[in-house]
């Protein structure tokens, strides 16, 4: 089985904006700062290096080592202590804190910063390279993060929930485990799940937490940092950035200037007039400028500018980026070079290149994660049993189908050639008619058209016939494409990365980080 399955760009699940970018087409060119490659990325090094306080790496270190205070944690801890030095520098992933990782993508972001950290570590032996997972801690749409896949059915955690999710607690949990426990078995690596689920979300007071310690049990013994960015600390290295959005509403003015050059696209995000959130423990609500007074949306807080810079300046806590602006927060408190996400992340990335350099921050290289197919023997064998490519798999179904029953017809189902007769034929009667009057004219072109019209649909009927006549095979492909690409999406959106651990083990993660190659564009089949 080959690995690489089909290029991003032919696998018809990117957008044009991201198959652009792909292909550096001159469109886009002034929407990214170096390309994803390796001299885009000693390029990138040099431009950071210059930049980045070794203040804020200070600050970065001891807020890092309070958050992994109460995990063994010595891979990550090694890490944490090189990001001190100004040769050191972080490859940045971001997600959501979906329940128990949610769709199987989450494995894929994370193992992509993860092997391009080792690569950049072997083409620059002089710099270190860290892997940081950025928990989205200070989101809010607890709608997105509630649930997970398991066979084709929801385990959803029912919760009332204001506020940022990575505050919320995680109460009400023991009644998801035991639905979940006594879904998946007793096998050893049901048990493991058992366990890891339990010691996360169990013995954990918040989503963050127990996001964190989840995440550290997958991938702590790679090395991988994870932050959350939602302290004090972190925040005080920000104000002025938060106080120059709130006097002069920069990300507006740039954004949608950038928007203009995306008119041929579809645009990801809108700017708002101000790009944060007034934040508390049991609220995140938009701040709207209004009769030069900021208002924090349904609530009755109002502050004058100088009284809600000078909140900014004593708790900058309270104040969180939205999404067009959490960007920028990354990069002001990591000495970051990439950020790693998928094409929707991207998109809305690549609206934000202005808007960095308007705040006099680098733009950090923006990578495509590595997008998986997961297959296992059995599959593998039926489909060369069907004599399908990956390729063939990839196809919208009607096109596949259609494609598979001309390919084992025992005759051909085209009738082109009838048509091209057809056609020398009414080429004789159409140089007769020049010679006539107008009348006869159009009684041989709609005659033509009506033969046409009848070889048409002698064909669409001879399809349909032969889908009959070969149904049980026919049946057996939709079947593998569907098990492959459940609900006819991409199985990384649909599936939990337990599904496929409770049968493979450790396999499955070995396996990922063996065949996945962040600077590669394919989308990659793994075989288990």
């Amino acid at each position: 089985m080959p690995s690489d399955c089909i290029s991003y760009q032919e696998s018809g699940y990117f957008t044009p904006l991201i198959v652009d970018y792909l292909n550096q087409s001159p469109e886009v060119e002034s929407l990214y700062n170096h390309f994803p490659n390796l001299e885009g990325f000693k390029a990138q090094i040099a431009e950071k290096k210059q930049q980045f306080p070794l203040a804020h790496r200070a600050t970065l270190v001891e807020e890092l080592k309070k958050q992994y205070a109460k995990l063994n944690a010595t891979e990550s801890l090694s890490n944490i202590e090189l990001l001190a030095s100004e040769n050191t520098f972080t490859i940045t992933t971001g997600h959501q804190l979906n329940l128990f990782t949610g769709p199987l993508y989450f494995l894929y972001k994370i193992i992509s910063t993860i092997n391009l950290c080792k690569e950049l570590k072997i083409n620059f032996p002089e710099y270190n390279f860290v892997p940081v997972y950025w928990m989205a801690t200070e989101d809010h749409d607890f709608e997105e993060i509630n649930f997970f896949n398991y066979k084709g059915k929801k385990v959803r955690w029912n919760a009332e929930v204001s506020g940022a999710v990575g505050r919320q607690s995680t109460s009400g949990l023991k009644d998801v485990y035991e639905v979940f426990a006594q879904e998946i078995g007793h096998s050893q690596n049901a048990e493991q799940i058992k366990k890891w689920f339990k010691e996360a979300y169990l013995k954990h007071d918040n989503l963050a937490d127990a996001t964190r310690y989840l995440a550290h049990q997958l991938f702590g013994s790679y090395g991988l940092v994870i932050l959350d960015a939602d302290v004090p600390a972190l925040k005080q290295i920000f104000v002025p950035y938060i106080q120059k959005e709130l006097t002069e509403q920069t990300t507006h003015q740039q954004v949608l200037q950038t928007n203009e050059l995306l008119k041929d696209y579809l645009v990801q995000v809108n700017p708002r007039k101000i790009n944060l959130f007034y934040l508390e423990d049991s609220l995140r609500e938009r701040i709207i400028l209004e009769d030069n007074q900021y208002k924090v949306n349904d609530t009755e807080l109002i502050f004058t500018q100088s009284e809600i810079l000078s909140e900014v300046k004593h708790h900058p806590e309270k104040f969180s980026p939205n999404v067009l602006l959490r960007p920028l927060y990354q990069e002001v408190i990591l000495p970051n070079l990439c950020y790693i996400g998928g094409g929707g992340e991207l998109a809305y990335w690549l609206q934000l290149k202005a808007n960095f350099e308007n705040f006099g921050v680098t733009f950090p290289i923006l990578l495509l994660r590595n997008s998986v197919l997961l297959v296992t023997e059995k599959q593998a064998q039926k489909s060369d049993n069907l004599k399908l490519s990956w390729q063939d798999l990839f196809k919208n179904q009607h096109e596949l189908i259609n494609i598979k029953t001309k390919e084992i017809s025992e005759f051909p189902i085209d009738l082109s050639i009838q048509k091209d007769h057809l056609s020398t034929q009414f080429h004789y009667l159409h140089k007769l008619a020049e010679k006539t009057d107008a009348s006869f004219s159009g009684a041989v072109k709609a005659q033509e058209a009506k033969q046409i019209k009848g070889l048409e649909n002698l064909e669409k009927r001879l399809l349909k016939a032969q889908k009959r006549k070969h149904k049980d095979q026919l049946e057996r492909i939709i079947l593998l494409q569907n098990e492959l690409f459940p609900g006819k999406s991409l199985q990384e959106r649909q599936l939990n990365f337990s599904e496929f651990y409770i049968e493979f083990g450790n396999q499955l993660i070995e396996n990922l980080f063996e065949k996945l190659h962040p600077l590669n564009d394919n989308f990659t089949v793994v075989k288990l």
